[in-house]
């Protein structure tokens, strides 16, 4: 195992030293006591339970149809809200003393991932399950020069644009921070259809632009790309730089 973050280290050293740890006892894992260190893919989905012990949060997420529990540090969360975690690790037959109870599968994260949101939806726009519904009406002009796109012409344009540099001007409608390294932006600009999900593009930056403003970005189109756990895009731009 070449990672451990030191969240899920902390969490090992005070089981195994910590009867009234939250987690329990490594002693009382089953399954070999196996762990995988999941960094590619990050945790999320809707929260369906939730509740706190020593110091932790557990967070049972649901996302197509399938669910996964998770441990953060102690935060509030409710009931019904989608989030983003920070990969992590997973414990299989874990048993925690404190909880009376064994998890079958638990992952053990940093926290939370997600900085900001503000349109409606469930879902990344061109992942299984869902788009991100527009939240207002939004007109952006669109950007000038030869490279440049609105929204909806690079998913129209997708197959002649695959690896080809572009130039989008729209408005940042979700901002997820941290995620596999990179920043992951929404942006829509008002062309697009959303019941298609053709109004929504999704970029990946190292910049940070606040979520409500109107940016323009250049980076690569990149068709059908698939980063597993439902994080699948027909079109999206990686490594954009942001301007205004």
């Amino acid at each position: 195992m070449k990672y451990v973050n030191a969240f899920v280290l902390m969490i090992l050293l005070a089981s195994l030293s910590l009867d009234a740890h939250a987690f329990g006892s490594m002693g009382g894992m089953g399954g070999g006591g196996e762990a995988s260190v999941v960094q590619g893919t990050p945790l999320a989905g809707k929260v369906v339970e939730t509740f706190n012990g020593g110091g932790y949060t557990y967070v049972r997420l649901e996302r197509d149809g399938k669910t996964a529990w998770a441990a953060i540090p102690e935060t509030s969360l409710e009931v019904g809200r989608e989030v983003t975690l920070k990969p992590g690790m997973e414990m299989q037959k874990f048993f925690s003393k404190a909880l009376n109870r064994t998890f079958d599968s638990i992952y053990f994260s940093e926290g939370m991932a997600t900085q900001a949101a503000s349109t409606t939806g469930k879902n990344s726009a061109g992942s299984k399950g869902g788009v991100v519904t527009p939240a207002e009406k939004i007109a952006v002009e669109k950007a000038a020069g030869a490279n440049g796109f609105t929204v909806a012409e690079l998913h129209g344009n997708r197959e002649k644009l695959d690896g080809k540099t572009i130039t989008v001007r729209a408005k940042v409608t979700k901002v997820s921070a941290g995620i596999m390294g990179k920043n992951w932006l929404h942006l829509q600009d008002g062309s697009g259809d959303s019941s298609k999900g053709s109004h929504d593009l999704t970029v990946t930056t190292q910049d940070l632009p606040a979520v409500g403003e109107v940016v323009t970005i250049t980076g690569t189109l990149r068709k059908d790309k698939d980063f597993g756990g439902g994080y699948r895009y027909d079109a999206i731009v990686e490594d954009g730089t942001v301007s205004h």
